[in-house]
């Protein structure tokens, strides 16, 4: 049984706290938060602390804040070497204090506060300063997931970015075209089978297989109908950028 403390009430704390809970080989311990409201459904309020002198020993310490507060939570934590590990995708593992054995576990995902995940196929990409430490780490990921990666900070780096591209920009663009959809008052339901489809393409077919469209087609008729029929100024670029990305891209094959 590995004992765990959480530090955190985000959404990625959350469903950790859940994930932990639900395992027979793990020990949630303490849950650090400075709102305790925000936990109480989910922790035993007994340990749920908002002090760090209040902590108990654990076999890992999970910090699980925003990235620009992780410096300093592990500046706050008020013991030495102890495993100490943050789950941001964008920060190096030396970010943290150098007084505890540094580590990270990024579980790659979206997390939205009130939409339940199924933790065991997100992926779990960890990174430690020493052999001993990295298995304990492998042992808490296996117990939550199937899908665990060895990535150190600078490929972890490229994961984040490519993970804003294919998960908060497309998520974005729903946004516009929902947008666009009210102005015509057309339902935006009737694209979700589209969108569904489009995801499960790149489950058999590579991204640039599954491509389709005009811009895919160079189809200059149809690209301009579309960009004539956009009034915002801010969608008319975002449609003319991605569409030179996508033509120039075909360019290349």
């Amino acid at each position: 049984m590995i004992s765990i403390s959480i530090i955190g009430s985000g959404n990625v704390a959350q469903h950790l706290i859940k994930a932990v809970s639900k395992s027979a080989n793990l020990e949630l311990v303490q849950v650090f938060a400075r709102t305790k409201e925000n936990l109480e459904s989910l922790v035993e309020p007994s340990k749920i602390i908002s002090d760090y002198t209040a902590f108990k020993a654990a076999d890992l310490y999970l910090i699980a804040v925003s990235d620009n507060a992780i410096a300093e939570v592990s500046n706050h934590l008020p013991f030495n070497n102890q495993l100490v590990a943050h789950t941001s995708g964008s920060c190096a593992l030396t970010d943290l204090n150098g007084n505890n054995r540094r580590a990270v576990f990024y579980p790659l995902q979206t997390f939205s506060k009130n939409k339940a995940v199924d933790f065991s196929i997100i992926p779990i990409c960890l990174e430690a300063e020493q052999t001993n430490d990295f298995q304990v780490l492998e042992q808490v990921a296996h117990s939550i997931s199937n899908a665990v990666f060895s990535i150190d900070s600078e490929q972890r780096k490229s994961l984040h970015v490519s993970a804003v591209f294919v998960s908060n920009f497309v998520n974005h663009l729903y946004q516009l075209g929902n947008e666009l959809c009210d102005t015509y008052k057309v339902p935006f339901d009737i694209l979700k089978p589209l969108i569904t489809e489009t995801a499960n393409k790149i489950q058999t077919l590579s991204p640039q297989e599954a491509q389709t469209g005009p811009a895919k087609r160079n189809d200059t008729i149809t690209i301009n109908k579309h960009l004539a029929l956009l009034t915002d100024e801010n969608h008319k670029e975002i449609y003319k950028i991605l569409t030179k990305s996508i033509i120039d891209h075909g360019k290349k094959l």
